[in-house]
C-alpha cells in the first residue's frame, strides 16, 4: 500500500486534518456501501494522508496519537481488500472477454496472453512501467561520433561497453566482460550529455533509457524503490540496454543522518540495483554523467567501474568546434581565423563556444537591423539558388558606391541578402562572452580525478 509523504501544504490548524480525515472515511464509506470501490480505495487512501498528518503535528498525547494509528490500521487493512478485489476483478474481465476455445491458436497468440495474464497479476509493475515508458527514447538523436571534438578516451571506452559487445560477442566470453558503470564527470558544458546522445544515436541495436530525478522521485511513501526496481527490471528485459542519469549526484548524493527517508531508500535501491545478489546485469550499461563527482556516495562511486574525467577542450578541439558549430552557415573565416579563435579561447567549455558562435551568427542580423543605407548586389534568389538575381540588397555604409537610404522596414524579404558572418564578428563576440568555469571548480575536479579517476 503506497501511503503520501506528507507536505507542509496541509493546514496546520489544530483540528483541521482530523475533521477532513473523518470527512474522507464518511464518504469512502458511503462510496463503499453503493459499491463504487474504485472512489472509496482513493478516498480511504488520502483520508490516511490527514490521519498520519494529524498523528503528527496535532496529536498531543499517546492515548491520541495510538488512536489515529489504529484508525489508519483498520483503513489501511480495508483500502489494501478494495484493491486486491478491483485488481482481480480487473484480470477475470480480461480473462472472460477472450472467450472461446484456444484452439487453433498459434504460439505467438499463447505467449501474448501469457504475458498479457503476467502483467494482470502485477498491475503494480505495469503501472511503473508505463510511468517509465516516457524515459525510452525512441527517435534517435543525429549525433555521430565524429560531432564530438576531441574527448578520444571517453569516446573509446564508451564503444568497449556499448558498441563492440554487440557486434562481436564472441569477444566478451569467459571472464572478459564490458563495463557495467561508467561515470562521465568534468564541468558544465564540456560534452558529458552530448556524448550520451552520440551513444544513443550510434546504439542502435540497444535500448537507450535516458532518466533524471523527476522520472524516478515520487510524492507516494515507496514508490520511488519501485520505480528504480522497474527501470532496471525494464532494462534486463530489453537488453543490450543503456541507462543514462543526467545530474547523477541528485539521486546518489552522500548518505548522512539529515538525509530523509525516502532518500536514503532511493540510494539504497540503486546499490541493490546496480551490483546486488541475485541481479543479472550482463547487457545492462549504467551511464552516469555529473558536475560535483566528490558529492556522490562512495558505495554509488564504486559502482561506476570506469570514472573519466571530461575536461575543457584543448586548443585543436576548440577550433574543431567552432568550424561544427558554424556548419553551413555562409562565412568568411579560413582555417588560419579558426586556429586563431582555437588559441584565443582558453579556458572556455565547448557550451560556451556554442555561445560565442550562436552571438556572432547573430551579428548579421544586427547589421541589417542597425543599417541607414542599402545597395542593390547580385546574389542566388531565395526560391531557387541556381538563378542569379541583380535587384537583392544588403546594408552597407552610407559611404559606399551605389548605397541607398533606407532601413530594413522599407526591403522586401525575398530581395533582402544578408552579409556574411567574418572573423571580426567572432572576435566581438568574444569579447562580450566569458568563460563560465572558474579555477576552484577545476581544482576540485583535477582532484576528484587523481584520486579516483581517468583524464577522457
Amino acid at each position: 500500500m503506497c501511503i503520501s509523504n506528507v507536505k507542509s501544504t496541509f493546514p496546520r490548524t489544530t483540528e483541521a486534518n482530523h475533521a477532513k480525515a473523518i470527512e474522507l472515511v464518511t464518504k469512502a464509506t458511503e462510496e463503499d456501501k453503493n459499491k463504487n470501490y474504485e472512489e472509496a480505495l482513493r478516498l480511504y487512501e488520502h483520508s490516511v494522508e490527514y490521519f498520519l498528518h494529524a498523528m503528527k503535528y496535532e496529536a498531543q498525547s499517546d492515548k491520541a496519537k495510538e488512536s489515529i494509528r489504529a484508525k489508519c490500521v483498520t483503513y489501511l487493512d480495508r483500502a489494501e481488500k478494495l484493491k486486491k478485489f478491483l485488481a482481480k476483478d480487473k484480470k477475470k474481465a480480461v480473462t472472460d472477454g477472450g472467450g472461446g476455445s484456444n484452439k487453433g491458436k498459434s504460439k505467438n497468440d499463447k505467449k501474448s496472453k501469457d504475458s498479457d495474464s503476467d502483467s494482470e497479476e502485477d498491475p503494480e509493475k505495469k503501472k511503473f512501467s508505463d510511468q517509465l515508458s516516457g524515459a525510452i527514447v525512441m527517435e534517435r538523436p543525429n549525433v555521430k561520433w565524429d560531432d564530438v571534438a576531441g574527448l578520444d578516451l571517453a569516446k573509446e571506452s564508451l564503444k568497449e561497453a556499448v558498441i563492440l559487445p554487440v557486434k562481436f560477442p564472441h569477444l566478451f566470453q569467459g571472464k572478459r566482460k564490458p563495463w557495467r558503470g561508467i561515470l562521465l564527470f568534468g564541468p558544465p558544458g564540456t560534452g558529458k550529455s552530448y556524448l550520451a546522445k552520440a551513444v544513443a544515436t550510434e546504439a542502435n541495436n540497444s535500448t537507450f533509457f535516458s532518466v533524471s530525478s523527476s522520472d524516478l522521485v515520487s510524492k507516494w511513501l515507496g514508490e520511488s524503490e519501485k520505480l528504480v526496481k522497474t527501470l532496471f527490471s525494464l532494462a534486463r528485459e530489453n537488453k543490450p540496454s543503456i541507462i543514462f542519469i543526467d545530474e547523477v549526484d541528485a539521486l546518489c548524493g552522500s548518505r548522512s543522518e539529515n538525509e530523509s527517508e525516502s532518500a536514503r531508500r532511493i540510494k539504497t535501491e540503486f546499490l541493490v540495483q546496480m551490483q546486488g545478489v541475485g541481479n543479472d546485469n550482463d547487457g545492462v550499461l549504467v551511464l552516469g554523467a555529473t558536475n560535483i563527482p566528490w558529492s556522490l556516495d562512495s558505495a554509488i562511486r564504486r559502482r561506476f567501474e570506469k570514472r573519466i574525467y571530461i575536461p575543457l577542450p584543448e586548443a585543436p578541439a576548440r577550433t574543431e568546434m567552432f568550424k561544427l558549430h558554424l556548419g553551413a552557415t555562409p562565412h568568411e573565416l579560413n582555417d588560419s581565423d579558426f586556429k586563431d579563435l582555437g588559441q584565443r579561447t582558453q579556458g572556455y567549455s565547448g557550451a560556451d563556444i556554442s555561445i560565442v558562435v550562436r552571438d556572432a551568427l547573430m551579428q548579421p542580423v544586427r547589421k541589417v537591423q542597425t543599417a541607414t543605407h542599402f545597395r542593390r548586389v547580385r546574389g542566388p534568389c531565395r526560391s531557387d539558388p541556381n538563378v542569379i538575381r541583380d535587384d537583392l540588397l544588403t546594408p552597407c555604409s552610407p559611404g559606399a558606391p551605389g548605397a541607398v537610404e533606407m532601413n530594413w522596414t522599407q526591403v522586401d524579404g525575398d530581395k533582402l541578402l544578408e552579409p556574411v558572418v567574418s572573423m571580426s564578428d567572432m572576435i566581438q563576440s568574444l569579447s562580450t562572452s566569458k568563460p563560465t568555469v572558474n579555477e576552484n571548480d577545476l581544482s576540485k575536479l583535477k582532484k576528484f580525478t587523481d584520486d579516483f579517476g581517468q583524464e577522457g
